[in-house]
């Protein structure tokens, strides 16, 4: 019997190659889990009220693209925080932006970019979806550093012309994970430029917009209306999970072009999973509330300051602008890992299992992956064993 060849390369999943790694040993203290982005602030309380209320709706297959108003709770909100005005029919509903971030290559990527194999960009490290979905669409993926040099954010403009020209999409992450990195203004417009220039399209994961500690970070689809790039060539990703703790809800949006929804809508009504009726429902609610959002930042702002205080006078370390992690160097990230499992009990992820080895060097080999997503309190102990333990 054959299985496919394209995927036999891929690593062990993160957790799994976690839980390899860690679980033959016994904790070394109470066990604490800084390593997935799970939140574990409260979600908004009207949320089970909402739910009650349509939970016959079960009973029905769901729209396919998403509820006529969750599209316009989804349209209202890019308008509110980004003044871009987006219809409905440059919108669709995923069942979890990793679905999209998926999907959206299977849609949008070319069998060939003038007659070769086309090219998916991706940093490195990253989310690992963008990773198989250019494996399981034939493309070539290509790791771009994103480092301390680099601003934690791709120069994809470095590379060579060569592979610019074959580039279909780039993907890029801001607020990156793991970094908390920000694309500036700036960076939007000139990669929307590099992508006119090599006709490429750009698909933006900012599932964490809405954790930041000053300013809100720009995103993609206001900077290409103000610079009046092709709508078709931006693909922006957004998700409840983060902005609203409400990883279980699997509720965020794909915003593009006209043709490019038009082409992801018809892939999904042929293989996709559509929102179950109910939990559309509560997602048009959530999208169309920013109290709790206010009040989640807050929260988030405290364990930022948390770590600012433990890790004063730690050499290197900074501060994430956004996002909830932590990307703290030390010397090997599976050893650091191991170490702080075995002696104090916390669990952190290995940066390498974030990347992959490009030169015969992983760009994340020597950091971990701090999730900053507990009560306070246990975010407070937490960050000081991590101290005490590597750095004391």
């Amino acid at each position: 019997m054959q299985y496919p060849e394209r995927f036999s390369n891929l690593p062990a999943y993160a957790f799994p190659r976690l839980r390899s790694l860690l679980d033959a040993h016994a904790p070394g203290g109470e066990p604490l889990a800084m390593t997935i982005g799970e939140p574990q602030h409260p979600f908004p309380g009207f949320v089970t009220t909402i739910l009650n209320e349509y939970v016959s709706e079960f009973a029905r297959y769901p729209v396919n693209e998403g509820t006529e108003g969750l599209l316009e709770a989804i349209s209202g909100w890019l308008g509110r925080r980004y003044g871009v005005e987006v219809g409905p029919e440059r919108l669709m509903a995923l069942n979890g932006t990793r679905e999209g971030l998926y999907n959206a290559a299977h849609a949008l990527c070319p069998e060939l970019k003038g007659g070769r194999q086309p090219v998916v960009l991706t940093p490195n490290p990253f989310y690992q979806v963008y990773a198989v979905a250019a494996l399981s669409v034939g493309a070539e993926p290509v790791y771009v550093r994103a480092t301390k040099e680099t601003g934690h954010l791709p120069d994809y403009a470095g590379l060579p012309r060569d592979i610019l020209d074959r580039t279909a999409l780039a993907y890029i992450c801001s607020p990156a994970n793991p970094q908390g990195a920000v694309a500036s203004r700036d960076y939007w417009r000139d990669l929307l430029a590099l992508a006119e220039r090599h006709d490429f399209r750009v698909l933006a994961d900012e599932c964490y917009s809405e954790i930041y500690r000053d300013a809100p970070p720009p995103g993609i689809l206001d900077v290409a209306a103000e610079i009046g790039a092709d709508p078709e060539r931006v693909v922006a990703f957004h998700s409840l999970s983060k902005r609203s703790n409400l990883p279980g809800l699997r509720s965020g949006f794909v915003a593009s072009g006209p043709e490019s929804i038009r082409r992801i809508r018809q892939l999904r009504a042929y293989a996709g999973a559509p929102l179950p009726l109910p939990l559309q429902r509560v997602a048009e609610k959530v999208w169309d509330n920013e109290d709790h959002v206010v009040e989640n930042r807050a929260l988030y702002a405290e364990k930022y300051d948390i770590a600012d205080q433990v890790f004063d006078n730690l050499p290197g370390y900074v501060t994430p602008p956004a996002g909830f992690f932590l990307w703290l160097r030390v010397a090997d990230g599976e050893a650091a890992a191991l170490r702080l499992w075995t002696e104090t009990g916390i669990r952190v992820l290995p940066g390498a299992y974030l990347s992959r080895e490009v030169g015969g060097e992983n760009p994340g080999a020597g950091y971990i992956r701090v999730a900053m997503v507990a009560p306070r309190e246990e975010v407070q102990r937490g960050l000081s064993l991590i101290r005490d333990c590597l750095y004391g």
